[in-house]
């Protein structure tokens, strides 16, 4: 039963890997755009954050799919979807229902996405991966 584990646990994190590694590249071909977006939220030094955000999603992303360094990955992960989330989906201040219905969701997925790096966390990168020795 451990290679379906180890299996389920590869699985897991390419999936995850495929939210942030596109995502970070989708970015890079329009930094200004996105800053742009993160001025107009309030965040202080947009082209910056942009690219902390772009480095973050992309260097997330190829840590997941590589298994590697997984407890400092899922930290930073889970840690870069709570600051996106409280800036992005506080769906709560929103006044039109069916606009805020759509942050609601988005408000949720990340909190799964948060609870799956959480599992990552406590359950490790599995067998194919870079990082599995710090589960030994």
């Amino acid at each position: 039963m451990r290679i379906l584990d180890d299996l389920a646990l590869l699985a897991g994190r390419l999936l995850m890997a495929s939210l942030f590694l596109p995502a970070g590249i989708g970015k890079i071909g329009n930094v200004a755009g996105f800053a742009a977006s993160l001025a107009a939220k309030g965040v202080p030094m947009p082209t910056l954050m942009t690219y902390l955000t772009i480095a973050v999603e992309v260097g997330g992303g190829l840590l997941l799919i590589l298994g590697f360094i997984p407890r400092i990955v899922a930290v930073v992960l889970a840690g870069f979807v709570v600051i996106a989330t409280a800036t992005s989906h506080i769906f709560w201040l929103i006044p039109d229902p069916a606009a805020a219905a759509g942050q609601q969701i988005h408000f949720f997925k990340n909190a799964a996405i948060i609870g799956g790096l959480l599992v990552y966390f406590a359950a490790g990168p599995g067998r194919f991966a870079l990082g599995r020795k710090e589960w030994n």
